[in-house]
């Protein structure tokens, strides 16, 4: 491009931005009065100018004003209240223009009342903030009922938090962690331990982990404080509470307080084993219990006899029922076209085959059972190399073929729920079919029960669910074990910090202190943690060239242990006939 073309470009551009800002500036100039000051609002809300947005307030008519003026207003007061030089402005003006809105039956909507009850809040006035969720004719949000809750925590009037936890579960709005660990917090303040184990609870069935500065703080302080002494049962039978455990999938019984007296509370690691540093505890495998376990079940069930042939699933459930004693329950599919987009793949019967026998041996001589689609099955019957070992299987009772028009995903996954067994997959289970469950429970459930495959030139890889549940625990002994968030990688789960929660008077488990871990009794709370392990991955090499992450089967004092609390050992029995529907 020569010096006259660029020149000639400049020009031309120089020309356009003149006219653009020309035509932008007789917009504005021709602009009408509330137009303008809708303009200038929005700028003072983007600029979080509070000066300027009450100026315009202050020469605006009351017919300029409409319920988005008002919102923007308020909000901008709000959001002020935080700063000490503004609070004053914000809270005079805030309720000022709240009033004026109401004067021009303007009603307000969801977000006029948050702005408003804020600014109450931060008065100290929950009863008014409160006042004003209550008053609303359309559904409150979480933020909605913040303000009153938050003030009422702080000012240590629990009773008065809890009936706006109350009023929340009326109308749907679910507690998160903030919430929570206020309400903790007042409990633990106020003395309150009945209130404490609950709320406990409720975090358990909210977050994985707890934040540090607020959470973690809090469930601290309630430990080492006097309180906690008081709170407990010395007498309790620990076959009842060991059921619970069992009942409810594991890593907690919800029975109350065990023991009396001190509390020992540690900031520890867990290996990966899922050993604590701090107690030597055993940390569970925390599945779904038994109810959800059934609703789930039959969740799957319902989706799936609305989808299939109806004849067909039942049918298959009926069998289920009869020959339902399985370990593993194999996606046949999934490992059979593993790594086969290339020029001559095909359906590998071989990585099917070794799955299924390194199963067979893992399981104590006892037979997977593989779900595969009937066509498939019928290509491999055709094919004389791979005949005899799918007849084998047959004879074995390893397949339940899914008829013709059938999606085989239903089957494995209502077969993997219904018997409590691990499944083999590399599925994410992100499809559709998937998401239509629509269960919080369903994350937790696969995380225990799926097994992940690789083949690394030619040799099998099982990733088996992990040896223990990275959640707040509460042990038979009466222990809590709670995971803190942000000091721990993907690849290494031991580099967590843990709170480490014992009572010496309900558990014998508390023997020494570890090196790595500091306690503090009662009063006296200490946070740091020295000894920090590299990244690394474990595994153990099976003599058919098999790896396997040596925790997903034995505890670190190597006695055998089930992989989860809900999932049984069970003892091996005769093979099964095979089932193919016509």
């Amino acid at each position: 491009m020569d010096d006259t073309t660029t020149t000639t470009t400049t020009a031309a551009a120089a020309s356009a931005a003149t006219t653009y800002n020309n035509n932008r500036n007789k917009k504005k100039k021709n602009q009408t009065p509330e137009a303008k000051f809708h303009s200038d609002l929005t700028l003072c809300s983007k600029n979080k100018d509070l000066h300027a947005a009450i100026s315009l307030y202050e020469s605006a008519t009351s017919q300029r004003l409409n319920q988005s003026h008002f919102n923007t207003l308020l909000y901008l007061c709000s959001n002020s209240v935080t700063d000490p030089s503004l609070k004053p402005l914000a809270l005079t003006y805030g309720f000022r223009i709240y009033e004026h809105m109401l004067s021009l039956h303007i009603k307000p909507n969801e977000a006029s009342i948050t702005s408003a009850a804020r600014l109450a809040a931060a008065k100290g006035d929950g009863d008014y903030a409160f006042g004003l969720v209550k008053s609303m004719e359309i559904a409150p949000r979480l933020r909605t009922y913040d303000p009153a809750l938050m003030c009422f925590c702080e000012n240590l009037e629990a009773e008065k938090a809890y009936e706006v936890e109350e009023h929340m579960g009326k109308v749907g709005v679910s507690l998160e962690e903030p919430e929570l660990a206020a309400l903790l917090k007042v409990s633990s303040e106020t003395g309150n331990g009945e209130r404490v184990y609950g709320y406990l609870h409720k975090l358990r069935n909210v977050v994985r982990s707890v934040g540090d500065s607020t959470t973690a703080k809090a469930i601290e302080d309630w430990f080492c404080g006097e309180k906690a002494r008081e709170v407990g049962e010395v007498n309790w039978e620990l076959e009842r509470v060991e059921k619970a455990v069992e009942k409810n999938g594991g890593g907690w019984h919800g029975l109350g307080w065990i023991g009396k007296g001190d509390w020992v509370v540690k900031r520890a690691n867990v290996d990966s084993a899922g050993r604590c540093g701090g107690c030597g505890e055993q940390l569970a495998c925390v599945d779904i219990d038994d109810a959800e376990t059934e609703r789930f079940a039959q969740s799957v069930a319902a989706l799936a006899l609305e989808r299939e042939v109806k004849a067909n699933f039942s049918e298959f459930q009926d069998w289920l029922e009869t020959h339902g004693d399985f370990e593993f329950i194999v996606d046949g599919a999934n490992i059979g076209l593993y790594q086969q987009n290339f020029a001559d793949g095909g359906f590998s019967v071989s990585q099917l085959d070794a799955v299924v026998k390194e199963l067979y041996n893992w399981s104590g001589n006892k037979w997977p059972l593989v779900v595969l689609h009937n066509k498939r099955l019928r290509a491999l019957l055709e094919n004389p190399s791979q005949r005899k070992l799918v007849e084998e299987w047959m004879d074995n009772g390893i397949l339940y073929t899914t008829p013709t028009g059938s999606n085989d995903d239903w089957y494995w996954m209502y077969a993997a729920v219904k018997v409590k067994s691990l499944l083999v997959t590399n599925d994410e289970m992100r499809d559709h079919i998937f998401e239509l469950l629509g269960s919080s429970f369903f994350l937790k459930w696969k995380e225990q029960h799926q097994v992940r495959y690789t083949f690394v030139k030619g040799n099998l890889k099982l990733q088996m669910p992990p040896p223990y549940s990275s959640v707040i625990q509460e042990s038979k002994k009466g222990s809590w074990h709670v995971p803190v968030a942000g000091n721990s990688s993907d690849c290494n789960e031991s580099l967590r910090t843990w709170l480490c929660i014992t009572r010496p008077s309900a558990s014998e488990a508390f023997d020494k202190v570890p090196v790595n871990a500091e306690t503090s009794e009662n009063g006296h709370c200490i946070s740091n943690l020295d000894s920090r392990s590299p990244c690394k991955s474990e595994s153990v090499t099976r003599g058919n060239g098999l790896h396997n992450s040596v925790h997903s089967f034995q505890s670190s004092d190597d006695k055998a242990v089930s992989l989860t609390g809900k999932r049984k050992e069970r003892s091996p029995s005769p093979s099964q006939p095979s089932h193919t529907p016509n």
